[in-house]
């Protein structure tokens, strides 16, 4: 019999008090805002209940339940006062397992945002709702009980204060749609031994069905209650089954009533695996035996402390300190593990895969979920290879595993099943990106030949793993403007972002191919590198897209959105040619680029450097500009190539200062896309004054210098304890976006960048300020790129 130990002595949290300081001197999570940018927000993106790059993601939902399952923003948003229940899963594409405590009459449906007596939601109040890392409180009104979570990796935590009641209940619904979950398939719960509760549910995310046709996720649950229930029983909707204590069905779940004294506290701890119920006790077992609710809230205080806590930051402004560490909150948020404690995990096909164990039996590295990594190279990935490189190398080996059992890399997956998003597949350039920063903790043959085929095989390639356009691109040099319409009835049209993503992405993986003496290929990915120029039109400028026959889309407005360029338009997409940036300039002429540059930052300034107020992720497609979505993060970088990098410092600095914000609402934009921590991580990076446009493509990547927000900024280098980056910034103030020189270990650097390889033996980067732009420095050399051109 599967056991855990609860205490029966059971503290009373102090409730929205702050969690004082922990073992560490810095305490960082004072300065981590969960509410921030939660208006609007996605799926994965509240869940405070949780650790870094968790499996138990806790969470109050307020929009979830019967949710179309797609990418849409949902689950929690602030402007909402009733919430539904208690959701267990968060990622892309997977949800389930919600749990919501009650007293007085039966509802077992949860009833709406306008209608709140309908169903069990019960309505709260802000001021009774507290949120920080690892830790989420709230009053329901409704019912006068105190509800709180927080978790360990795998375990999900419950804590219940109830009034005085002989109805006291925990409603388990498990078969409905969840956020991004989608259509249940099954879903099947039942108690056993008077106080747990076991199950699973099975769904059909809407990604899958494209991209996966047939292949399900399943969620695997295991409840320990501390009360054993008076009553038990089952329900399809609002059809209930008293005395039922097994349900197995859709739309379905399971509850229990208690009689409760005054203040009487009911907790419950929570397996989840996506393996099997047998792994989802040995995950509880193994986490949670034991330990008491109070215990594992100041474990999980310690490690959020621990994994923020690499970057100090020192300095008096508040606003931007809270800016900085809720970014690197959600930075280690978005993407959760998958594997369990032995280390197996869920295959793409049939069966049970184990990650290798090392001389103690544990595993060598853990398995990751992940939507795709389209724009993950401007923030995401630079920031874990700087800071996170371990978490980074988990990551490329979980795709790495994948690939050796499908034979493809996959750009999204959700326990085991491909729900490739954007279609584009960017691991390659991500293994690539991890090799060339030395980050090699990981199969890198089998890497190699992986990040090959992603970038030069066409034939196999499904929706799954991505890339579906790419024979055009090897065969004709360019993906035309056609329009491609899938089994959902998406019409995809973009022939033209695609044709210069590809473009970068050969060119990564074309510099690991270099390394590893594969020259045969390193000149056809460089090749393959080169074909933006394919699709550069003379006459205009832009970036154009060009129909089958060859010739340019005749009818051609660089600002219409969506026409041959993914969530993006030309004047955005244009500037999307990373890997060589000089290319660029050569074609477009210098005075061009800078003017055209230039005016897409003065005039995006009045939008917000988005859609503006508008609340959709979508609100800046059409803009010239929009920071609220991938393909424009690397732009107000380029002065640095372009002989302006006093531009870059001042754009990088109004951005941070006017896009991002301290509210539920202005957060990242008002209500855009803060897509898995990109955004955030965007904000650190340029916080930092360092950015690599060639998102560590290069075999010998660099970083590019910006302006810095902070007065002084420790980086504690992973597994060298000797070895720190401390980043000063003199003369520091709130209109001083210029850098007038540059030291480095105090000798003076004269130019915009640096080998990334010489900031990472540590020592001291030294800033002198003023707001007053130094014309005459950063001009020695541009930043390296694919042409090597000078531009001045």
């Amino acid at each position: 019999m599967k056991k855990i130990i609860l205490l029966a002595g059971v503290i009373l949290s102090l409730g929205s008090c702050q969690i004082e300081e922990t073992q560490s001197d810095f305490n960082a999570i004072q300065y981590v805002d969960p509410q921030i940018g939660s208006v609007h927000g996605r799926w994965f993106f509240y869940t405070p209940a949780a650790l870094p790059f968790g499996m138990a993601k806790l969470a109050p939902h307020t929009t979830a339940y019967e949710s179309i399952g797609s990418w849409l923003p949902g689950g929690y948003d602030a402007r909402h006062n009733s919430i539904e229940g208690f959701g267990h899963f968060h990622e892309f594409q997977i949800g389930g397992v919600v749990v919501m405590p009650t007293t007085g009459e039966l509802k077992t449906v949860p009833g709406t945002l306008e209608d709140p007596d309908a169903g069990y939601r019960s309505r709260f109040d802000k001021k009774d709702e507290h949120s920080s890392p690892g830790y989420y409180n709230v009053l329901l009104e409704d019912y006068n009980i105190k509800a709180e979570l927080t978790a360990t990796k795998r375990v999900g935590f419950h804590r219940y204060t109830f009034p005085e009641s002989d109805s006291a209940r925990l409603i388990f619904d498990i078969g409905h749609k969840q956020g991004e979950s989608s259509d249940v398939i099954e879903a099947y719960a039942s108690l056993e031994n008077e106080d747990e509760v076991v199950g699973y549910v099975e769904t059909y995310p809407e990604y899958a069905k494209f991209c996966d046709p047939g292949n399900y996720v399943k969620m695997y649950f295991v409840a320990k209650l501390s009360k054993t229930p008076d009553e038990v029983g089952t329900f399809v909707d609002s059809d209930i089954q008293v005395g039922q204590s097994q349900t197995k069905a859709t739309r379905n779940g399971l509850y229990l009533t208690f009689s409760t004294r005054q203040d009487e506290v009911v907790e419950m701890q929570v397996g989840l695996s996506y393996t099997s119920i047998d792994n989802a006790w040995l995950n509880l077992e193994t986490e949670a035996t034991g330990l008491t609710f109070d215990e594992v809230r100041e474990d999980a205080a310690r490690e959020w402390n621990s994994m923020l806590g690499r970057i100090q930051v020192e300095d008096e402004n508040v606003e931007n300190k809270t800016k900085f560490y809720t970014g690197l909150y959600h930075a280690l948020l978005g993407r959760g593990i998958a594997s369990d404690v032995n280390g197996q995990y869920k295959l793409n096909g049939e069966g049970i895969g184990q990650i290798p164990l090392d001389q103690q039996g544990q595993p060598l590295y853990k398995h990751i979920n992940t939507d795709g990594f389209w724009g993950g190279f401007w923030n995401l990935s630079q920031l874990w290879a700087l800071v996170y490189p371990e978490y980074l190398a988990q990551y490329v080996q979980s795709n790495i595993d994948f690939y050796k059992e499908t034979g493809w890399l996959h750009d999204g997956e959700a326990a085991g099943v491909y729900t490739n998003g954007v279609q584009t597949n960017f691991q390659g350039l991500l293994i690539a990106s991890a090799y060339n920063c030395g980050i090699r903790d990981f199969d890198v043959e089998t890497g190699y030949q992986a990040a090959l085929k992603n970038e030069i095989e066409y034939k196999g390639r499904t929706l799954g793993n991505g890339k579906y356009d790419l024979h055009y691109f090897v065969r004709n040099g360019y993906v035309p403007y056609k329009d491609t319409t899938i089994s959902n009835g998406w019409v995809f049209n973009f022939g033209a972002s695609h044709t210069l993503e590809y473009a970068f992405s050969s060119y990564a993986v074309a510099q690991m191919a270099r390394q590893l003496g594969k020259e045969d290929d390193h000149q056809k990915l460089m090749t393959q590198a080169g074909y933006w120029q394919n699709i550069f039109d003379p006459e205009t400028k832009f970036i154009r897209p060009k129909l089958p026959n060859g010739e340019f889309l005749k009818s051609f407005d660089p600002m219409k959105g969506w026409d041959g360029f993914q969530e993006g338009n030309a004047w955005q997409f244009t500037w999307f040619v990373p890997h060589d940036v000089g290319g660029l300039m050569d074609q477009t002429g210098k005075d061009l680029f800078n003017e055209r540059l230039e005016k897409t930052l003065t005039e995006s300034r009045r939008s917000l450097f988005g859609g503006g107020r508008e609340i959709d992720s979508f609100s800046g497609v059409e803009k010239l500009y929009n920071h609220g979505n991938q393909p424009c993060l690397h732009q107000s970088w380029l002065f640095n190539y372009s002989g302006k990098p006093w531009l870059t410092q001042k754009w990088t600095r109004i951005i941070r200062g006017e896009f991002y914000g301290t509210e539920p609402l202005h957060g990242y934009g008002f209500g855009q896309d803060e897509d898995q921590g990109q955004l955030g991580a965007w904000y650190v990076m340029a916080a930092l004054g360092l950015f690599d446009v060639q998102g560590h493509a290069s075999a010998t990547p660099t970083f590019q210098f910006g302006s810095p927000q902070f007065d002084k900024v420790t980086i504690d280098f992973t597994g060298d304890s000797e070895r720190k980056l401390v980043i000063k910034t003199l003369n520091n103030g709130p209109d001083n976006y210029y850098t007038q020189q540059l030291r480095f270990n105090g000798k003076p650097l004269e130019e915009c960048w640096i080998d990334r390889g010489e900031l990472m033996k540590g020592g001291t980067l030294s800033f002198t300020m003023d707001s007053v732009p130094n014309q005459e420095w950063g001009l020695k050399t541009p930043p390296p790129s694919m042409s090597m051109a000078k531009h001045w």
